[in-house]
């Protein structure tokens, strides 16, 4: 009797051995799918019980590296599945942060929507605010404030997404957090205004949009 219990125990064993390596082999394929924008690959795979919330070597879910590749279609997708819109990888970057870093605006739009949270900080302390802010990307930027980002919300270094734009000279973005209520006026922790950041970076369109701005104060 002990002898079956032992070898019925040894073959449960087995089988729960089997079953997560082919667990993990699907959790792969659904993820070298999606680097290969596969729409049909990775709907086949999930239909096939694949984890949508599986991670790579980096942290990267299946959400995450689709954000990042502007990939609406397997973006939708994902999220139909279960996809976290949240999960961020070992970076803590999330795929609001990858989708603003992009460009991608009909990816924020949608992460948005399904309630992404705007707030999380990555390991070098930037926001989906301040990389498209940074990025020169004012749709993005203008779906995270109709989101709720304050338009003067403040950042690593005291920083605004106002100074952000005009350090790199993205003068639609300038303009745009401008006329949504930034204040020209507010200061670093160094002390300098995005006018001073712009002026020294020898963006002269910033400049002068900013220029324009202070003197209507």
């Amino acid at each position: 009797m002990k002898a079956r219990h032992a070898a019925s125990a040894f073959l449960l064993a087995c089988l729960c051995a089997t079953a997560v390596a082919q667990q993990r082999n699907i959790n792969f394929d659904l993820l070298q799918a999606v680097r290969a924008r596969s729409e049909a690959g990775v709907r086949a795979l999930l239909d096939q019980s694949a984890n949508p919330n599986a991670r790579n070597r980096l942290g990267d879910t299946p959400l995450n590296t689709a954000a990042r590749n502007g990939d609406v279609a397997l973006v939708r997708l994902l999220m139909e599945r279960g996809a976290d819109v949240n999960q961020a990888n070992l970076a803590r970057v999330t795929p609001l942060m990858s989708a603003a870093y992009g460009g991608h605006t009909e990816i924020v739009k949608l992460l948005v929507d399904a309630k992404a949270d705007v707030r999380p900080v990555d390991r070098v302390e930037k926001t989906a605010m301040v990389y498209a802010a940074g990025n020169g990307n004012a749709d993005c930027v203008q779906a995270l404030l109709g989101a709720g980002v304050d338009a003067n919300a403040r950042y690593a270094h005291d920083a605004t997404a106002l100074m952000w734009a005009a350090a790199y000279g993205k003068d639609d973005t300038v303009r745009l957090l401008l006329s949504k209520g930034a204040d020209p006026s507010a200061r670093d922790e160094r002390g300098e205004t995005a006018l001073t950041i712009a002026e020294r970076e020898k963006q002269a369109g910033a400049s002068t949009l900013l220029q324009g701005a202070l003197a209507g104060k």
